[in-house]
């Protein structure tokens, strides 16, 4: 299961924060694909952890994915003592749908050992939420005990998208396909992406709205799983976009400076837990 064709960033990433994360991330799969090699990872996948299925958990009920980060590029440093254990626990039983886990070192400084440690430590999904543009990342996300993994269109020419949706797919794993504007979605949907997160954030820019979750919310299909990214800072922010259309709500900054990110996630459970009466 290889793309054989090398990864290109698309022009229009070219310089931009999105752009440099990547630019940075190439040489840390080829070192990872140098230590522990495509083939050393498929022979060792057949002890990979039973899958928890996301897109089903989403399907039965709208959910939060709450997200641990220790930084971000454009908040800085969040959480300098994190704990992934402890903040997974209180997401657990505060009624978390699932974790998103970033795995990205630089800029997020996550790493893919914490997804693998969480596995044995908690019982909802984990998303391996990275700048993945290449199959060996699925295998080692596989592996590790991902049941997600977040593909971003715009980060994906040509059929590479869907390539890696496949990819994805075949190891049993939902694809999130990230979207950001209408051609985004088109890609997506053409890709044959059912799990499709509207990213409020511009990855060129880092600026957030809501908007462009309220403006693609409506050309979304009605079988689409669709999840809401970034920038919701309230319970009231998750209440309006549920009433748009969306089954699932991607929070980490607004729980990551929490006192108490358990505490402040079952605001936003309860939102929807009330809806659902």
């Amino acid at each position: 299961m290889t793309i054989d064709a090398p990864y290109r960033l698309p022009a229009e990433l070219e310089g931009t924060i999105l752009g440099r994360i990547v630019a940075a991330r190439i040489p840390e799969i080829e070192e990872a694909r140098t230590k522990f090699p495509v083939e050393s990872i498929e022979m060792a996948l057949d002890r990979a952890p039973r899958i928890r299925l996301l897109k089903r958990s989403l399907i039965r009920k709208p959910g939060i994915i709450a997200e641990i980060k220790r930084a971000s590029p454009s908040a800085g440093l969040l959480r300098p003592a994190l704990d992934p254990a402890a903040v997974a626990a209180e997401y657990q039983r505060a009624g978390a749908a699932a974790i998103s886990v970033l795995t990205e070192a630089t800029y997020f400084q996550g790493n893919l050992e914490i997804l693998a440690a969480l596995r044995w430590q908690t019982r909802l999904p984990l998303l391996r939420k990275d700048f993945i543009v290449d199959a060996y990342q699925v295998l080692e996300a596989r592996l590790a005990g991902a049941d997600a993994v977040l593909l971003i269109a715009a980060l994906l020419p040509g059929d590479r998208l869907g390539a890696l949706r496949r990819c994805v797919e075949e190891q049993g794993m939902d694809a999130l396909v990230e979207v950001r504007d209408d051609r985004d979605l088109e890609r997506a949907l053409e890709a044959g992406s059912t799990l499709i997160g509207v990213n409020n954030r511009d990855l060129k820019t880092f600026e957030v709205s809501l908007e462009v979750s309220r403006r693609l919310a409506p050309r979304l299909p009605r079988e689409i799983v669709a999840v809401a990214e970034s920038g919701l800072r309230s319970p009231e922010d998750v209440a309006s976009l549920a009433d748009a259309g969306f089954r699932g709500f991607l929070i980490g900054e607004a729980l990551m400076r929490s006192a108490s990110p358990g505490g402040t996630l079952e605001k936003f459970v309860s939102i929807l837990d009330k809806r659902g009466r």
